[in-house]
């Protein structure tokens, strides 16, 4: 696998020797959120208090161009956890992609992602877990079995939320979707359509559901303070229930 850095009209971009994107950043603004799926990746932000979102877990699995785990520690205050098992992706977002050095509550971890939701030291330790992991082909997720979502759904403190982006030559949505209501059993399930890449950005949120009014409260709050467009997000996803603690989940 080549790793590839480009740069065209303000953007500079991550690719893997192939047309596939795996990461972008606006150079005059890094910390803002540039791909279409990177934004929507942010959708579980109105399940939470935004009041309390400074100095919450967040961790994101795969790397990428570092975007996600910018935005989360630098423009979130997060604490934010990126696991990413190529050096050489590390190596990339340190010099190319303006990913600070570990410290001040920002840790990448150099591993196999199945691996660390899979540890004991990680139970019960991440509020927010973001799911984008691929290799070059992207042919379909690396991680998408009902055994790794419920290993992240362990790694989950009490109302935790994880987003996952679904994307590939060979991705089967629905299957995807079943097997990540299987693993986690959320309360409740939003699924956007496809952007215009193919992304499919989808929010499980494993806490109680907030009540309509309070979604759409915290979405204006969110747009006002961090110019993200989440009003938007209530109106497009598809919004279903998950599986109670308890339900019995169908096979």
């Amino acid at each position: 696998m080549e790793i590839v850095i480009t740069e065209a009209e303000g953007l500079r971009l991550l690719q893997f020797g192939t047309h596939w994107c795996q990461g972008a950043m606006r150079i005059a603004a890094p910390d803002r959120l540039e791909l279409e799926y990177a934004v929507r990746m942010s959708a579980w932000l109105p399940f939470h208090d935004l009041e309390g979102i400074a100095g919450k877990h967040l961790a994101t699995l795969g790397l990428g161009a570092g975007s996600l785990t910018r935005f989360a520690h630098r423009v979130l205050g997060m604490q934010a956890t990126a696991v990413e098992i190529d050096a050489r992706v590390i190596a990339a977002c340190r010099t190319h992609f303006m990913l600070p050095p570990d410290g001040g509550g920002l840790r990448v971890v150099h591993a196999d992602a199945a691996a660390f939701v899979a540890q004991p030291a990680n139970a019960r330790s991440i509020d927010v877990l973001q799911v984008d992991a691929y290799d070059a082909s992207v042919e379909r997720p690396a991680l998408d079995t009902g055994a790794f979502y419920a290993r992240c759904r362990n790694c989950l403190r009490e109302a935790g939320t994880v987003a996952v982006n679904l994307v590939g030559r060979e991705l089967d949505v629905r299957a995807s979707v079943g097997r990540l209501r299987e693993g986690l059993q959320p309360r409740a399930i939003w699924q956007f359509p496809p952007t215009q890449a193919g992304n499919v950005v989808v929010i499980a949120h494993c806490g109680e559901v907030p009540a309509e009014e309070v979604l759409a409260a915290r979405a204006r709050d969110v747009e006002r303070r961090w110019g993200l467009p989440a009003p938007s997000w209530l109106a497009m996803a598809r919004r279903t229930p998950g599986h109670a603690p308890g339900d019995a989940i169908a096979r």
